[in-house]
């Protein structure tokens, strides 16, 4: 016997060959935290302990956040207005501000504290149906703060956290003009006790080149830890080769990437993960190379990047919006951005990301009439209701369930 059954749902399993993988007038059960079966009502012939009516509701893979930098302290308002008088984003930064005027506020910030203020912005994610999230560090450069944002983030309750160890994020003041040196500190001395999931790098004119990286990337390999890269973002300094070289989860931003960095990214299966808030919020003209990622068969995530300087973007189904307006994907696209592909980009498609037997029972549900909704209702909110390992997150939202015993 099954532990729970959800009858009268339209499932976007975002599997197999139909739109969204749909199936109207669908049936979905979870054992042990898992869904055990899923298809359409007709064929339902088991039984299970709970039954749910989802009265129409659609049902998707709980969201999947593969991107965000959401443990920080302080804000950068300031440098917003300074970019809309004409200050770019490099500017800025090597005027002292961007990523190292974030550090002092950081570091001087209690463990507790970047606890409840990440806490507080991941109220958005919850709303969302947001069932997965990824949380950089990078904002410490030094060992303590660096496993300090790394045990805050661990400390986030309502969903799966997968944290990344952005080990060469920015160059701190006390390495001014020795990134060499700063790097083998964060090999041999960060590195080692930094517990995360992956390991990630910037690789930009105004970060670290592509060589300082590539001795990050092997000794996370010694490490046994996957890495993900900041390529390509301002400029193209062949970061997306670079990070399938390494095999890496995902190359991030992407903007400048030539063919040959899809060629190789779509060789490696290395995802391709866009940032259209970034892009939006700095008013870049760039867009990614989406026509030949989708030419090369290179998987498309899409993700928050949340972060204090260049994309204070706390909404993914705003980020699907973005996506389809500024680099012209489609709405099933997007989905399967935030869902297969963002699973994919954080190594956990055998557990996420799809409607699937054997997949982790995190799912969400929304009031609306087809899934292109998530994408188009700029703004809206339509979650009602999220099943976190076969149990149902809190109440819905907004008026009588949709879901209900």
């Amino acid at each position: 016997m099954h532990d729970a059954l959800w009858l009268n749902a339209n499932l976007a399993t975002m599997a197999g060959a139909v739109p969204y993988g749909a199936i109207r007038g669908g049936a979905l059960a979870v054992t042990d935290g898992l869904i055990s079966w899923v298809g359409p009502r007709s064929a339902w012939q088991d039984k299970a302990r709970r039954e749910y009516d989802a009265r129409g509701a659609w049902m998707t893979p709980g969201l999947v956040d593969c991107h965000t930098h959401l443990v920080y302290a302080g804000d950068r308002a300031a440098e917003f207005e300074l970019r809309l008088k004409g200050a770019s984003y490099e500017e800025i930064a090597r005027a002292g501000g961007g990523i190292v005027s974030t550090v002092a506020q950081t570091r001087a910030a209690s463990e507790d504290e970047l606890v409840r203020t990440a806490q507080v912005r991941l109220r958005q994610w919850l709303a969302e149906g947001v069932a997965v999230v990824e949380v950089k560090s990078g904002y410490g450069l030094d060992r303590e703060t660096e496993l300090k944002m790394l045990r805050a983030a661990r400390r986030l309750q309502g969903l799966t956290v997968k944290t990344t160890f952005l080990g060469a994020h920015a160059l701190p003041a006390e390495f001014k003009d020795r990134a060499d040196d700063y790097i083998d500190f964060v090999c041999h001395e960060v590195m080692p006790l930094a517990q995360a999931d992956a390991v990630d790098a910037f690789c930009e004119g105004i970060g670290f080149s592509p060589l300082q990286v590539e001795k990050l990337f092997i000794q996370a390999k010694k490490h046994q830890l996957p890495v993900k890269l900041h390529a390509d973002q301002l400029s193209d300094l062949g970061g997306a080769a670079l990070a399938a070289k390494y095999r890496a989860l995902s190359a991030d931003h992407l903007e400048y990437t030539s063919e040959a960095g899809v060629r190789a990214m779509a060789a490696a299966g290395t995802v391709a993960v866009l940032l259209p808030g970034a892009f939006y919020f700095l008013r870049e003209k760039q867009r990614p190379p989406v026509e030949a990622l989708r030419r090369h068969g290179v998987p498309i995530a899409l993700a928050t990047d949340n972060n204090p300087g260049s994309a204070p973007l706390t909404s993914l189904l705003l980020t699907m919006n973005l996506g389809c307006t500024l680099f012209r994907l489609t709405p099933e696209e997007a989905l399967a951005g935030v869902t297969r592909n963002g699973a994919r980009a954080l190594g956990m498609q055998a557990t996420h990301g799809t409607l699937e037997v054997g997949k982790r029972a995190d799912l969400a549900l929304w009031q609306i009439d087809s899934p292109a909704v998530l994408a188009y209702a700029m703004g809206a909110n339509p979650n009602v209701g999220a099943v976190i390992g076969g149990k149902m997150r809190g109440e819905p939202r907004g008026g009588t369930p949709p879901v209900a015993p």
